[in-house]
């Protein structure tokens, strides 16, 4: 059973998180915005601005809290966290939620274990196809893609209905699906590719359509991603998969890759949970050999990210 009520907590305070929080407010509906990195018990009201692509604005006053000031989170938690904090969250939450869903809004594999592993009742795992950039403390800017699907990972069909329902607007679409693994692995490849290749050429995403090189690279990871893939029995298509890569490079030319943005800012990436994830999967199936650009990318990125947090913190 889904919770009664239909507060939307959207734990992280990033683009993302923005974005949904304002759509949601301007079609009426409550939501809050909790700050995943902070944890004490500060509330406040903040006046938060989405760009859209037709250079329209849309505002709304959003209430911004911590974890600690809520007892209880009644209602519907969408993570749109960075995936990293997953394990110390699914702790903090445990004794939190209840009945409460949790729905995922995050890249990458492997994202929900440490939600079943603390016995959450409901997981849901949403598929972004969307764009957003912070352009300052209070303004993203924000793209739709494609309606974004929604499936079970833990709980049943009325419940994933409702949280559709509920998380729908006119901006950011949602959609139920059946069948979501498809999806979260198609969607998961293309960003090993983007969020290594990306950052590693400081390029933005428009590189894959704009440069026949780049777009080889992203082939070979592609095939070495899809052969993992299809031996844990979710059957993929490089084609398939080289034209949701290719659809995204074209709508999103000129934009910047989040793992690159958070390079940039000296945060912590998300590459655990992409290339790292697909190796570690590698391994398990005795398939190492199998991935060994997907990897190497991963290591360098990760590096890349470590040595620029060391000049950001000397300077």
């Amino acid at each position: 059973m889904h919770s009664n009520s239909d507060h939307i907590y959207i734990i992280g305070s990033g683009a993302i998180g923005k974005a949904l929080a304002v759509f949601l407010r301007l079609s009426g509906r409550k939501a809050t915005i909790i700050r995943g990195s902070v944890n004490d018990d500060s509330r406040k009201i903040g006046h938060l601005r989405v760009q859209m692509p037709d250079e329209t604005v849309h505002e709304a006053e959003v209430t911004v809290s911590t974890l600690n000031a809520f007892p209880a989170l009644n209602g519907i938690i969408v993570l749109a966290n960075k995936s990293f904090g997953n394990e110390q969250l699914a702790v903090a939450l445990k004794n939190k939620t209840g009945s409460s869903p949790i729905v995922l809004l995050q890249n990458g594999l492997g994202v929900e274990r440490p939600f079943f592993e603390n016995g959450f009742p409901e997981i849901y795992r949403c598929v972004l196809f969307v764009t957003s950039q912070i352009i300052d403390e209070t303004t993203v800017r924000f793209k739709p893609v494609a309606a974004c699907p929604v499936g079970i990972e833990r709980g049943n069909t009325d419940g994933l209905q409702h949280i559709v329902r509920q998380l729908n607007t006119p901006q950011l679409i949602f959609k139920s699906k059946a069948y979501i693994q498809h999806t979260i692995w198609r969607k998961a490849i293309v960003n090993c590719v983007f969020n290594s290749v990306c950052p590693l050429l400081e390029a933005d995403n428009g590189i894959f359509h704009r440069n026949e090189s780049a777009l080889h690279m992203a082939r070979r990871v592609i095939a070495e991603c899809i052969s993992i893939a299809n031996a844990k029995g979710i059957l993929l298509t490089i084609h398939e998969v080289e034209e949701s890569l290719l659809q995204i490079s074209r709508s999103s030319d000129g934009q910047l890759i989040s793992t690159l943005q958070d390079i940039r800012a000296g945060r912590k990436t998300e590459i655990d949970t992409l290339n790292f994830e697909i190796a570690r999967m590698a391994r398990e199936l005795g398939l190492m050999n199998e991935v060994q650009e997907t990897r190497l990318l991963g290591e360098l990125t990760r590096l890349k990210a470590e040595i620029n947090l060391k000049k950001l913190i000397v300077s």
